[in-house]
């Protein structure tokens, strides 16, 4: 393999932000299909209950494009069949078309959770599993409280209720599918039934199902270590990353990344002829935009520290006093840097979207015109979010 070819930081995130669609023009007209592409082209939307402002599903999509409606992604997920629900590293929607190499995940964890649910719930979990299979089987999609016992007493998710303990066990290795939502409660049908035939039927070789979650990641990140590769679906171990990167060596090339802070390049792999096979890379807008903290984007937490500079956790299970920014902070993201956080809830009731906080990053001047662009973006978050107004609490600005 040649010399590592030197990629500076700017150029680095640059490619990033177009593979992830952060920099294409975010009023551009979005439509149906659009989105249907726009979720292929990023790989995954992860999914959150958490709905501060609005679901982490949502804002994911419209920081990305302001055209975009909820009801073609509901259209898609539970009509067209074309998107999915399953798990990526976290709860996600994917393009239908991928489930036939979620197959080999579905198999691969089945023992894996097997093991791991008896030691969670002990001897005889798994004592509802055939008789709620067979109540989906004949009496069609079923929500989990449709099935629960009356004398069972829930304690959240350590605490399932046997049925609800099927569900989950059967949706994870792949008997079911989320047919829909019903205040964000999952619907639960066989996978048959939900997947359409021509995305259900397909299978494809171990290898293929290898060299594809290798391959399509490489593409959506555009550059990345094995172990990048391996956890941006969640679905091989960094070894079998490592083991495709050396059998498939005279397609990759060697890439140094420059990290933001200017220290010893990272090595990474893109595929050859990089970076002329990326096409044209435009710089993104200039505007600045609210992610949610489930972005793809920053998903990589230590990838978006060396890439953006940024360092990112949340904090919702950190004790209030222990908090360093906020219980949901959003990142902001102005062309091709993050630079700051801001928090902020949506009062409904109120009909206000309320900012209490902001925090700029170390050298980012709280400048008339960059105040202005967080005041444009505000007013769009709101309208997104449906309050009538933006409510800057006193102190919002800090010291």
């Amino acid at each position: 393999m040649p010399m590592a070819i030197l990629v500076s930081n700017r150029d680095a995130r640059l490619i990033f932000l177009n593979k992830q669609g952060l920099a294409a023009a975010p009023n551009r007209a979005l439509g149906k299909e659009g989105l249907l592409q726009l979720i292929h082209d990023i790989g995954f939307v992860q999914i959150d209950s958490i709905s501060t402002v609005e679901r982490a599903h949502h804002q994911i999509l419209f920081s990305r494009n302001q055209t975009y409606r909820r009801d073609h992604l509901t259209e898609l997920l539970e009509k067209d069949g074309e998107l999915f629900e399953h798990w990526t590293h976290d709860a996600s929607i994917l393009p239908a078309v991928f489930f036939r190499y979620w197959k080999h995940r579905f198999a691969r964890r089945e023992p894996v959770l097997k093991e791991r649910w008896l030691k969670w719930q002990g001897e005889g979990f798994d004592s509802s599993f055939e008789e709620t299979l067979q109540r989906i089987a004949e009496g069609g999609a079923a929500m989990s409280r449709d099935l629960k016992v009356a004398d069972h007493k829930s304690g959240g998710w350590w605490n399932w209720h046997p049925n609800k303990t099927a569900l989950e066990y059967f949706w994870h290795t792949g008997k079911l599918a989320i047919a829909g939502r019903q205040n964000f409660q999952k619907i639960y049908d066989l996978a048959e039934r939900v997947i359409p035939g021509h995305h259900y039927e397909p299978e494809v070789s171990e290898e293929a199902f290898l060299d594809w979650a290798c391959r399509s990641a490489l593409e959506r990140l555009g550059f990345a270590t094995r172990g990048e590769i391996a956890a941006f679906w969640g679905l091989i171990s960094p070894e079998e990353a490592g083991v495709w990167i050396e059998t498939h060596r005279e397609e990759l090339t060697e890439v140094a990344i420059g990290p933001a802070d200017g220290e010893k390049p990272r090595l990474s792999y893109a595929f050859e002829g990089f970076p002329d096979n990326l096409g044209d890379h435009s710089d993104p807008p200039a505007r600045l935009r609210v992610l949610s903290p489930f972005d793809p984007l920053i998903r990589d937490r230590n990838r978006t520290e060396r890439l953006f500079g940024f360092y990112y956790r949340i904090e919702i299970f950190v004790p209030e006093p222990k908090r360093e920014y906020g219980y949901y902070v959003f990142p902001l993201l102005e062309g091709d840097r993050i630079v700051g956080r801001i928090d902020m809830k949506a009062d409904r009731k109120a009909g206000t979207l309320d900012v209490k906080r902001i925090w700029w990053e170390k050298g980012v001047r709280a400048s008339s015109g960059r105040l202005e662009r967080l005041e444009a973006e505000l007013a769009r978050v709101a309208r997104f979010a449906g309050v009538e107004r933006v409510n800057y609490l006193a102190g919002w600005q800090g010291d």
